[in-house]
């Protein structure tokens, strides 16, 4: 199979609508990553979506619609805080666990009886939905565990001659994939943080309880009950280590570890914030910068391009340390948690 890479043009967006509802695989922008979308009531389109990715049957998809009126085709009840949440954010970064409608495959939910919905913001992303007329399940559009895709060139380095077409809207504008939230729990679950912020979603709803960072048996065996769960997740080609604490301590324990590592060697890459960068000028290292820490939009916006890119130049070992739990930089901190080859914890900061 020869991927096409598509435009934004009116009559790509219809090719590419065309290809989703006769079952094959299309790639698109949203203003998180790009996703690999998927006819989501077609059983065979989302099982091809686990070939193409590589993905275990156990990690759930979320289905995308265009409109927040189409969510009863998909759900069998709307929670009124569902709802109440879709009114708020929809268009937008923000996933909704809900009970799952009988004609949604349990492919798609990993065999439980909730599924994980959202109606994306990005234009192409409404465009492709509108035109396309069902339900798109589409996870991150690239291969299982991997780094996501921020652009088409991303989609292609992973998963070139799997798919049918890519739609090049160029870069994503958030960065990083939508929170997800669990309504069907009392209080609500937060189980993956993204582009709505915890503070955000607890200023106007009240309490949420926040899930534990790793499986619980129950999903073990039962399949996950949200993408984003598993404890390697997002990950380079090449070993991660991410230093945890106060800034300034994680900093000088970074720092120490690269210069043993150059000094056994090693080729070395540093994943790190302006202004850790500065103070590390000196080392002979591979670098990519994810922007000030003043700006965590700027940041999450970077991440995965700036971690692929570095991952490319092949060093031996990468280095990078986490953020503060709040705001995106809660999401910021996930992410590399998850793509790291080991976590360092200096200072008592908690995992």
């Amino acid at each position: 199979m020869q991927t096409k890479r598509l435009d934004t043009s009116p009559a790509a967006i219809a090719l590419a609508a065309t290809l989703i509802r006769r079952g094959e695989l299309v790639a698109f922008p949203t203003e998180t990553v790009y996703g690999l979308g998927g006819h989501a009531l077609d059983e065979q389109a989302v099982q091809a979506i686990f070939t193409a990715k590589g993905r275990p049957a156990s990690d759930p998809l979320i289905v995308h619609l265009a409109d927040r009126r189409d969510l009863p085709h998909v759900a069998a009840s709307i929670p009124p805080l569902a709802a109440q949440l879709a009114a708020t954010f929809w268009p937008g970064p923000l996933t909704l666990i809900v009970p799952r409608h009988p004609q949604v495959p349990l492919a798609v939910t990993a065999g439980r009886e909730t599924v994980a919905v959202r109606v994306p913001a990005h234009p192409v992303a409404q465009a492709l939905l509108q035109a396309a007329e069902v339900p798109v399940a589409a996870p991150s559009a690239n291969r299982f565990g991997h780094t996501s895709p921020t652009t088409a060139d991303h989609v292609l380095a992973d998963l070139n001659g799997r798919i049918a077409a890519v739609i090049d809207g160029g870069p994503t504008p958030i960065g990083i994939e939508s929170t997800v939230l669990d309504c069907t729990t009392s209080p609500p679950t937060l189980l993956r943080p993204g582009g709505v912020s915890l503070e955000t979603l607890t200023a106007l709803i009240g309490p949420i309880e926040v899930h534990r960072s790793f499986k619980t048996d129950t999903e073990e065996t039962q399949g996950l009950v949200s993408p984003g769960l598993l404890e390697r997740h997002y990950a380079p080609d090449h070993e991660l280590w991410l230093f945890s604490g106060r800034p300034e301590v994680a900093r000088a324990h970074l720092r120490a570890e690269a210069e043993q590592a150059l000094a056994s060697g090693m080729r070395i890459g540093l994943l790190l914030p302006e202004e850790d960068l500065a103070l590390m000028r000196d080392l002979p290292a591979e670098v990519e910068s994810l922007g000030p820490t003043a700006d965590p939009e700027a940041m999450a916006r970077r991440l995965y391009a700036a971690l692929r890119a570095l991952d490319e130049r092949k060093p031996d070992r990468m280095f990078a340390r986490d953020f503060d739990d709040t705001g995106l930089g809660r999401a910021l901190r996930d992410r590399l948690r998850r793509a790291a080859t080991r976590v360092i914890v200096i200072d008592g900061a908690g995992l």
